[in-house]
């Protein structure tokens, strides 16, 4: 009986991956529609011109909108692959194969013992939540990458290490996917296989590491957090505007600045968090690499002055791997992110002009987008705390700081 009904939830599973990845495709290659501006621009004007350049092999020097490590330029150069294939159509099949390869990836995770296929399903319901923006940008080929890293990392931690330290170098956040690794041997693979990349890149291509300027003078982009105050204080007389500005669409004008330091203020402090609770976490379970790999990365997405909506398919790849282990506590969260990916397809793309004239249905979308991710970000990292961080318990007839003092420690 459980062998027929894990049959036919596996039939239904990818019968729903089918047929919204379907949809997903008909979408990028107009088939269908979508409402809201082209989100395809991205990959036929700007990746392309960027595909250009880097045949030639140098980067976009002159490129600002260039902001990623150099081994971006592999998913940019990836279309070249299937030469039959005109560029944005190459794009988006290889998008598409990233995703398959992440459901696989997640389906044979939970058929393991002490595993779920919940893992699985959130994946496949999560990704059309964002739309077609999932499949005209690279980001959901960086997410591949980084749930291998976490679903090998038990077994295999030195090839976690290797892809947490090539995907760094592809997008950066996955650095973070290490940081409840306790063994040595991952975390030599990442320094040496990043060090090896971009040693590579430096040498072969000028200009690799020039995207450290152009992300250091970014402003407020109008989808983050902080952009909330320049919202409200458009209709209370402020004077800045809103500009295409770096490749995103940003605020720019007085006391923009003051916001983004308090975003980089609170990205130190989302920082800082992580390392006490690594300083004092001692219960490391199977699950609490992915665990404290989902919490980072929902620190310092929701902390950033940029929050763009491709962000959102790292957290539900991260999030789908903390519920394959069965005993995971981070249902809930994982649930936040979901609402919060349904909030972000209609704020971007269906009603970004509501968004960028901050009216009341544009400020309304991003208060529960980014409430739900704060929500989301408070819960998951009260969740990792409790969970490894031990209460120190009462001895009897101790008094005060002497009790503490003499509190066995459980492991």
């Amino acid at each position: 009986m459980k062998t027929t009904a894990a049959r036919g939830s596996l039939a239904w599973l990818l019968l729903l991956w089918t047929l919204t990845r379907a949809a997903l495709l008909l979408c990028v290659l107009k088939v269908i529609v979508f409402p809201g501006p082209d989100v395809t621009s991205d990959v036929s004007v700007i990746y392309r011109g960027w595909y250009d350049v880097l045949r030639t092999g140098t980067f976009p020097l002159d490129d600002v909108t260039w902001q990623y490590p150099p081994a971006a330029a592999l998913a940019i150069l990836s279309p070249g692959l299937l030469p039959f294939l005109e560029y944005t159509t190459a794009f988006f099949v290889l998008a598409c194969l990233a995703d398959l390869v992440t459901l696989a990836l997640l389906l044979c995770a939970g058929r393991r013992s002490g595993r779920s296929p919940r893992g699985a399903w959130v994946w496949v319901v999560g990704v059309p939540l964002l739309g077609p923006t999932v499949y005209a940008r690279y980001d959901v080929m960086v997410t591949a990458v980084a749930v291998a890293a976490l679903l090998a990392a038990g077994r295999y931690p030195r090839l976690a290490g290797a892809l947490a330290g090539f995907g760094a170098l592809v997008k950066v956040w996955p650095v973070l996917l290490l940081l409840a690794v306790r063994r040595r041997g991952a975390w030599v693979s990442a320094v040496v296989t990043g060090a090896g990349v971009a040693a590579l890149f430096a040498v072969l291509m000028p200009g690799a590491f020039a995207f450290l300027t152009f992300q250091r003078d970014r402003g407020t982009e109008v989808e983050s957090l902080g952009a909330l105050v320049f919202h409200v204080a458009r209709h209370h007389g402020w004077e800045g505007e809103v500009l295409l500005n770096y490749g995103s669409v940003e605020f720019l004008g007085p006391y923009v600045s003051w916001v983004s330091t308090g975003a980089l203020f609170l990205t130190g402090a989302a920082l800082a968090w992580l390392v006490l609770w690594r300083m004092l976490a001692v219960r490391f379970e199977a699950r609490t690499v992915a665990d404290a790999a989902f919490v980072a990365v929902l620190l310092f997405t929701t902390t950033s002055r940029v929050i763009s909506p491709q962000y959102m398919v790292w957290l539900v790849g991260l999030g789908a791997v903390c519920l394959c282990f069965r005993g995971s506590r981070m249902g809930v969260p994982v649930g936040l992110v979901l609402g919060a990916s349904l909030v972000t397809v209609l704020e971007f793309p269906v009603w970004f002009g509501h968004v960028v004239a901050s009216d009341a249905l544009g400020i309304s979308l991003l208060v529960l987008r980014n409430g739900l991710l704060v929500a989301a970000t408070l819960l998951a990292a009260r969740v990792l705390w409790c969970a490894t961080v031990p209460r120190r318990r009462a001895v009897p007839g101790v008094p005060g700081p002497a009790r503490a003092a003499e509190a066995p420690v459980s492991s």
